[in-house]
């Protein structure tokens, strides 16, 4: 995404944030205030005022000034996330890079709890509905198959990327918050003195004197879960755009958590019968339409988790923290992807989480552990891009995240409670985390081992085993991948493949060097004949949405080359429209780990799982869209620390004539 895209404040973008960042924070409000009252007991005056006023605080200090403000600077080429920030600050400290995945895989973790949480939510408003109470209500069976029809459509509606999805959902998620707004205020209007919950000493006294007090921050910190994902999509729709429509957004939530505690105590007693605040403020004649609308804003919600879920892995990728898997652009603009895989991933764990929990309640106890870690490992990242990349003075950064790791620290410690409830899912963020430090680890390991020399010291060697009459003709072009970006240096096991085992003859030696742009359908390269007719080197440049096709651009390569009298194959091609494709032959170069290692249980563990996952990544082949006829994949040992001392004694007996015949009998 250009910086252009990034600046630029358009109704449009203003309708795609809508539809896309806020899906997560904008519906916390159907079950944050009733999960409070809930874990606060007796709904009375000192939980209703203190349980708003934390509210609203946290959307101020977390949402509106950490990510909206401060956060939304950190953009990586136009985008965020955990790894975009990593990205910026790396270079000074290596330890950063155990507080990135930690941060990410917790994130992703906790995240397949959104979908199903604030569907659940919604579809349980129908119990609520006159004359549906008999059939709806929650962990009824009926919820859940609901639940699960609509997780499905949503993560097929994936494929068609995050520009349709914003487009579509926006203008419903502008009359969303318009509605909570709206409904709000009546409530705000009947009841004025609700606006004394908006002072800070309510919330710093129901901490302090409720019988539950401190705990109740683990479901205050419902209402600001979505605010790492905010800063995940920032490429998506651009800093401007994100930051006007919070000053909307936010105005909206805060009446309707404001119009939720009016109803609340003007309804005079403190036990509500399990009813939920947000519905019950709703006239009675507009109940099905805004649960209608709630279901849809709910669907809306998921997106925030799941596009930002797609840019996470795609900048882990990037970075070398995941093993490369098919990524798709649905759009013209770089940061709305698609990965199949990951989608699927995430829409199983999300089926995993309905049919365990069932209901929207159960969900709310386990939800917000991992979050609240993710945040803690963002403010640590953040420390180093105000100090370092800003060059901010030291005492106004410290002061500034003082802050932050107080109130963050404080969320964590009362969600920590949760835990024992969330035991479901220690093994997926496990997952998250263990193959991201595998893979990051593993490749630092390798890539000891990945050599250049100078190619110009090879031609002599290159040009006589292509004209030695007894070695036998390899293949007419034979064509390796190249790193190196320098047209002089070569990779040494690619010379090693060439003139080691089997010679391979070849009338031309092609290298063949890709990059990727970040327009989307570029489509350029650039050719150095290194030996005339001989030695060729072939630079790509493509765009980020252009599937590589290698096999067919190469020789499209050729043929101009030949009809702009650069290339002499008439020679070795009495017609040269009879070229064949089987006359390229493409060498993808793949390790595995050799037996002749003498490991550490560290390197051992980080190589062997290493290898393991990289079946499951994929194939060269499949990336440059080579066919299987024109590729030959050969196989390079990997020798990291090579056994030098075998204890082995000789034992040798030498059987006589006598014993041999002894034996025989």
């Amino acid at each position: 995404m250009d910086q252009k895209h990034m600046n630029t404040l358009s109704t449009a973008g203003l309708l795609v944030a809508l539809g896309i960042i806020y899906g997560d924070i904008g519906t916390s409000p159907l079950y944050t205030f009733q999960t409070i009252l809930t874990e606060g007991g007796d709904a009375n005056r000192l939980l209703v005022l203190g349980a708003i006023s934390c509210v609203f605080w946290t959307l101020t200090l977390q949402t509106t000034f950490k990510y909206v403000l401060i956060t939304l600077q950190a953009d990586n080429h136009g985008e965020g996330g955990v790894f975009s920030l990593y990205a910026l600050v790396r270079r000074y400290n290596k330890a950063l890079f155990y507080v990135t995945i930690i941060g990410a895989g917790t994130l992703l973790a906790d995240g397949i709890i959104t979908p199903p949480i604030t569907i659940t939510s919604a579809i349980e408003g129908l119990s609520m509905v006159k004359g549906l109470e008999q059939h709806i209500f929650p962990g009824n069976t009926l919820v859940v198959e609901i639940v699960m029809v609509i997780l499905l459509l949503l993560f097929i509606f994936q494929r068609f990327g995050t520009k349709i999805v914003g487009g579509s959902f926006g203008p419903v998620m502008f009359l969303w918050f318009f509605m909570m707004g709206a409904l709000g205020l009546m409530q705000v209007v009947q009841y004025p003195s609700i606006l004394k919950a908006l002072n800070p000493w309510y919330g710093v006294r129901l901490l302090t004197t409720h019988p539950n007090g401190f705990w109740l921050l683990g479901a205050i910190f419902l209402c600001t879960t979505g605010a790492e994902a905010l800063y995940s999509d920032l490429g998506h729709c651009g800093r401007k755009n994100i930051r006007i429509s919070w000053i909307f957004v936010k105005t909206t939530l805060v009446l309707n958590y404001l119009g939720q505690g009016a109803w609340v105590l003007l309804q005079h007693k403190e036990n509500l019968g399990g009813i939920n605040p947000f519905f019950a403020i709703v006239p009675s004649g507009l109940l099905l339409p805004a649960i209608i609308l709630a279901t849809s804003a709910s669907i809306i919600a998921s997106q925030a988790l799941i596009s930002g879920s797609f840019t996470l892995i795609n900048e882990a990728i990037s970075l070398g923290f995941w093993p490369r898997i098919n990524v798709k652009y649905p759009s013209n603009i770089r940061g709305q992807i698609y990965i199949p895989s990951v989608n699927w991933i995430i829409c199983t764990g999300c089926a995993l989480v309905l049919l365990y929990f069932r209901t929207s309640e159960a969900m709310t106890a386990a939800y917000g552990f991992s979050i609240t870690i993710a945040m803690l490992m963002t403010t640590f990242l953040m420390f180093y891009f105000l100090r370092y990349v800003k060059k901010m003075p030291f005492w106004i950064v410290g002061a500034i995240l003082t802050v932050f790791v107080c109130v963050e620290t404080s969320f964590f410690i009362a969600n920590a409670v949760k835990i024992v409830k969330r035991l479901f899912f220690l093994v997926f963020e496990i997952g998250l985390i263990s193959t991201m430090y595998i893979w990051y680890n593993a490749r630092r390991i390798t890539q000891r081992f990945l050599t250049f020399v100078n190619l110009p010291d090879y031609i002599p060697m290159l040009e006589a085993l292509s004209r030695d009459p007894s070695v036998p003709k390899y293949s007419s072009h034979l064509v390796y991948f190249t790193r190196s970006a320098y047209s002089k240096l070569i990779e040494k096991r690619i010379l090693d493949s060439i003139f080691d085992n089997i010679e391979k003859k070849a009338d031309v030696y092609w290298f063949v060097h890709i990059e990727r742009t970040d327009e989307p359908y570029t489509m350029e390269y650039g050719v150095e004949e290194i030996r005339d007719d001989k030695i060729i080197r072939v630079d790509f440049r493509l765009g980020f949405r252009v599937q590589p096709k290698i096999g067919l651009m190469l020789r499209k390569v050729v043929q101009e080359m030949v009809n702009n009298q650069e290339l002499d194959i008439v020679k070795r091609y009495p017609t040269f429209a009879h070229m064949r494709p089987n006359d390229f032959r493409f060498v993808i170069m793949k390790r595995f780990l050799s037996y002749d290692n003498e490991f550490s249980a560290r390197e051992g563990f980080i190589l062997n799982a290493y290898f393991s996952i990289s079946r499951l990544a994929q194939s060269d082949k499949t990336a440059y869209g080579l066919d299987s006829n024109q590729t030959v994949v050969e196989y390079e040992p990997l020798v990291v620390n090579p056994v030098t001392n075998i204890q082995m004694k000789r034992a040798f007996y030498k059987f006589s004539e006598a014993d041999e015949k002894k034996k025989a009998n």
